[in-house]
C-alpha cells in the first residue's frame, strides 16, 4: 500500500476517532478535536516533539484575530439580547404585516435576530411569541414557526459574526467582508424557500396546535405585564393600593431603528473595508481609514463600545451590570474559541501529512468544484454527529489545505466558506440539539419534527448551495 493510501486511511481513522469520541462518549468537542489531531499526527509518523510544537504554533496562530472577533461578537450579541432587541424586531415586524403575510415578516425577523443572538436563545425567546398569533388565527403553528426558524437558521449559519460561519471563515482564511456579502446573497433565497414557501406547504399537511402547557405558562408570565414603548404604551406593576412600584416597572424595549442600526453597524463597516481594499488606490487616505475601521476587530470593538453606551449606560445599566453581561457572554465564547483553535490544529496536521495535495489532485482529476467538496465534507459530519458548529469547523479544516493547494482566489474561498456553512445547516435530525428544541417548543411528535424541522433545515442548506454554485460559475 503506497504512502498516499496510508495517509488517506489514517485520515479516515482520525475522523472516525473524532466521531466516536463525540457521539459515543460525549467528550467535549475541543478535547475530541485535540485528541484526534495528536492521534492523526502520530499515525502518519510525525516526530512527537515536532507534533507538540505544531499543535502549540497552530493553536496560537489561528486565534490571534479570531479570538478577539468571537469574543467581541459575543459581548455585542449579549448586550443586544438583554436589551430586548429580539423582542423589538419580532413585535415590530409582526405588527406591520397582516395575518396573511406575517410569515414573510417572521422570516425577516429571524434573519435579523440571529445575526447576533445564539439560535437556541432566540428560539426560547421568540417561538412562544407565536402562540398567541396561532391561537387567534387557528392556523397550524408551523405556518408561523417554520419561517421564523428558517430566518434564524440562515443567519446563524451563513452570516458572521455568528460563531459557526466566523470560525469556518477564520480557518479558511477568507475575507470576512466577502463572506458577509455572499452570505446575504445566498441567505435571502434560502430564507424564502425554507421559510414562508415551505411553511405554507407543510402547515397544510401537518396541523400543529399551540402546546397547551407552554401557552399557559407564557400567558401566566405575561398576564400582569403592561407593554411599554410606542408599540404598547407604558406602565409597570401595581401594588395592593393601586400605586406603581418603580422597582417593578419594566424597562421599555429599544426602538426598532436603533436595533437595526446596531445589527448592521459592524457588517457595514467590514464590507466597506473590503470594498475600499479592492477598489481604492493604495495611497488613498480614504482607503487607509476605511480599511482600518473595516477590520473585523476594529469594527466589532467600535460596535461593542456603541452598544454598551446606547443599549446599556443610556438605558440605566450600571458598570457592574455591563461587566456581568460581558462575563456571561465570554463563557460560551471561550468554548467556541478553543474548538476553533483545535480545528486549526487538525488542519495544520493535515497540511503536514500532505493530504491537501492528495485531495487537490484527486479533485482536479475528477472535476469536483472546491465549493462542492466543502459542502459535502461539512454535510457528512453534520449527519454523523449533529453539531452544525463542529460540521463547519471540520469542513473548513479539510477544505482549507485544498484551497491553498489549488491557489483559490479570495472570492472562491469566501464562497467555499458559505458552502461549508450550507452543509452545517442542512440535515438536522435526532442527534442535533436544535431538533429537540423545535420538538419541545412546537409540541410535535418526532415524525412530525422530521417532516417539518429537518426538511426546512435541508431546504435552507440546499438552496444556499444552489446559490453558491450559481455564483461560482461567474467568479471561477
Amino acid at each position: 500500500m503506497g504512502n498516499t493510501t496510508w495517509i488517506v486511511v489514517a485520515a479516515g481513522l482520525a475522523v472516525a476517532t473524532l466521531l466516536l469520541l463525540v457521539i459515543k462518549f460525549k467528550v467535549q468537542e475541543f478535547l475530541a478535536l485535540l485528541i484526534t489531531s495528536i492521534a492523526f499526527g502520530l499515525a502518519i509518523g510525525m516526530n512527537p516533539s515536532d507534533l507538540v510544537a505544531l499543535v502549540v504554533e497552530k493553536m496560537g496562530g489561528a486565534l490571534g484575530q479570531l479570538a478577539l472577533v468571537i469574543g467581541l461578537g459575543a459581548v455585542f450579541g449579549t448586550i443586544l439580547q438583554r436589551s430586548g432587541a429580539a423582542e423589538r424586531i419580532a413585535t415590530t415586524l409582526v405588527g406591520r404585516f397582516s395575518d396573511k403575510s406575517v410569515a414573510w415578516g417572521l422570516g425577516a425577523a429571524g434573519f435579523l435576530v440571529s445575526i447576533s443572538v445564539y439560535i437556541d436563545v432566540a428560539i426560547v425567546i421568540l417561538v412562544p411569541m407565536l402562540y398567541g398569533i396561532a391561537e387567534r388565527t387557528g392556523k397550524s403553528l408551523l405556518y408561523y414557526g417554520i419561517p421564523l426558524c428558517a430566518g434564524l437558521s440562515v443567519a446563524y449559519t451563513f452570516m458572521p459574526p455568528a460563531p459557526g460561519p466566523l470560525a469556518a471563515a477564520g480557518i479558511m482564511n477568507a475575507d470576512l467582508g466577502l463572506v458577509i456579502l455572499f452570505g446575504a446573497i445566498c441567505g435571502i433565497p434560502a430564507v424564502i424557500v425554507g421559510g414562508p414557501l415551505f411553511g405554507r406547504f407543510i402547515a397544510k399537511r401537518i396541523f400543529v396546535p399551540v402546546p397547551a402547557e407552554l401557552y399557559a405558562h407564557t400567558a401566566v408570565k405575561t398576564k400582569h405585564r403592561t407593554p411599554t414603548g410606542p408599540s404598547g404604551g407604558g406602565g409597570g406593576g401595581a401594588s395592593d393600593n393601586g400605586s406603581v412600584d418603580p422597582a417593578d416597572e419594566p424597562v421599555p424595549l429599544p426602538s426598532f431603528l436603533s436595533v437595526i442600526g446596531g445589527l448592521l453597524f459592524p457588517l457595514v463597516l467590514i464590507v466597506l473595508g473590503t470594498l475600499a481594499k479592492n477598489v481604492l488606490p493604495e495611497d488613498s487616505v480614504a482607503r487607509t481609514v476605511l480599511v482600518f475601521i473595516g477590520h473585523p476587530v476594529i469594527a466589532l470593538l467600535a460596535t461593542c463600545l456603541y452598544t454598551m453606551w446606547f443599549f446599556g449606560i443610556r438605558r440605566g445599566a450600571t458598570g457592574e451590570e455591563l461587566q456581568k453581561m460581558a462575563s456571561d457572554a465570554l463563557a460560551p465564547a471561550g468554548v467556541i474559541i478553543l474548538i476553533t483553535g483545535a480545528g486549526a490544529v487538525f488542519g495544520g496536521v493535515l497540511v503536514e501529512s500532505g493530504l491537501g495535495k492528495v485531495l487537490a489532485s484527486a479533485m482536479e482529476s475528477v472535476g469536483i468544484p472546491l465549493v462542492l467538496f466543502g459542502f459535502v465534507t461539512s454535510a457528512v459530519t453534520r449527519i454523523c454527529q449533529g453539531s452544525g458548529m463542529i460540521a463547519m469547523i471540520t469542513g473548513a479544516t479539510f477544505t482549507a489545505p485544498i484551497a491553498t493547494e489549488l491557489g483559490a482566489g479570495a472570492p472562491t474561498v469566501a464562497l467555499t466558506s458559505i458552502a461549508i456553512a450550507c452543509g452545517g445547516a442542512a440535515f438536522s435530525h435526532v442527534n442535533d440539539s436544535g431538533f429537540w428544541m423545535a420538538n419541545r417548543y412546537f409540541g410535535m411528535s418526532v415524525p412530525d419534527t422530521l417532516k417539518s424541522w429537518t426538511v426546512m433545515k435541508t431546504l435552507v442548506g440546499l438552496t444556499g448551495l444552489t446559490c453558491v454554485l450559481i455564483l461560482n460559475t461567474f467568479i471561477s
